[in-house]
């Protein structure tokens, strides 16, 4: 089956999936119900492609499939900049009351983190990707720990507050912020389209692709901050999601045995469309919201982590 075919499917199950969730047990609350799921929708299906698009040029530039942006350490500072916050200000203050600065205090916070990250690094010449990768797990485990070490401290109701941003939620989207995280997503989808072909030859490798004219370090870089620009979106508007980009870009690898990039990125949006609305209907109908969607997918997600571990493992 020719890999747009397959496409074409996916896509089709996703909108079906989204007209289930859209339509399903209305009972003619149109106006009330239709444009709060809509706003759902829109956020679970940018969350996905944002993840999805991140995670796949991350792995590309790494060379390495069991990695995510995550690693960077930008869910654990998304989650110690919530916990300071609280911790420090209360759970009443502005900057967490108004989503719409916490969303701006949030990504800027983020994007900023991670552009100082990659100017500090990238001066010491050449490119230390790995190294980059050491100093992104080691800053993502001290900010953990000290989020770790104030939640103990905290307040309990005010902990309730924390413990309401450690996992993605979709119940509680802003619309606002849909619109304005999908106007920058859009913006850096803008930015990366030019440098789909230069991904699928930096797939070959470093030597490989300078060789064949591709401007290795300026094409890593601008990577790097697209990739850090969409994860902190992403985490901003819903939250931390650890495994989830690994899930659904080791899915598109396996299932379009592709190089090019347009139909990965392409594919694994259209497979997280479908886990998010397709898990969080679920969730509602199913589970009547006795778990969170994000527990089910870290929860496979990590399983499936350890299985493509022993898989390397056993292949090495």
């Amino acid at each position: 089956m020719r890999n747009s075919t397959k496409l074409i499917i996916l896509s089709v199950f996703a909108a079906v999936f989204c007209a289930l969730y859209l339509f399903q047990g209305l009972n003619g609350s149109f106006d009330y119900a239709l444009p709060r799921r809509g706003i759902k929708v829109i956020a679970m299906a940018l969350t996905g492609v944002a993840i999805a698009y991140s995670t796949v040029i991350f792995q590309t530039i790494t060379h390495n499939r069991i990695l995510t942006p995550s690693i960077m350490g930008l869910d654990s500072l998304y989650l110690l900049l919530q916990t300071v916050v609280i911790f420090f200000l209360g759970s009443n203050h502005i900057t967490i009351v108004n989503k719409h600065v916490n969303f701006i205090l949030s990504v800027s916070t983020m994007v900023v983190f991670a552009l100082i990250l990659y100017r500090f690094l990238f001066k010491r010449g050449g490119q230390p990707i790995y190294f980059l990768l050491l100093v992104g797990i080691i800053v993502g485990t001290f900010f953990g720990s000290i989020s770790t070490f104030l939640q103990v401290l905290i307040d309990p109701n005010e902990f309730m507050r924390v413990q309401d941003k450690m996992f993605a939620s979709f119940n509680n989207v802003s619309g606002e912020l849909v619109w304005w995280a999908l106007g920058i997503v859009i913006l850096t989808f803008i930015i990366g389209w030019k440098s789909f072909n230069d991904l699928d030859v930096l797939s070959l490798g470093r030597d490989t692709a300078i060789n064949l004219g591709v401007s290795y370090d300026r094409v890593v870089k601008l990577m790097l901050v697209i990739s850090a620009i969409l994860i902190s979106v992403s985490t901003a508007l819903v939250g931390p999601i650890t495994f989830f980009g690994l899930i659904v870009a080791n899915l598109a690898y396996q299932f379009f045995k592709t190089y090019k990039h347009s139909i990965l990125i392409a594919g694994a949006s259209v497979m997280s469309i479908i886990a998010l609305v397709g898990g969080q209907w679920v969730v509602e109908r199913v589970f009547t919201f006795s778990t969170t969607l994000s527990v089910i997918i870290n929860f496979v997600g990590g399983v499936y982590f350890i299985y493509l571990l022993l898989k390397e493992s056993r292949s090495s």
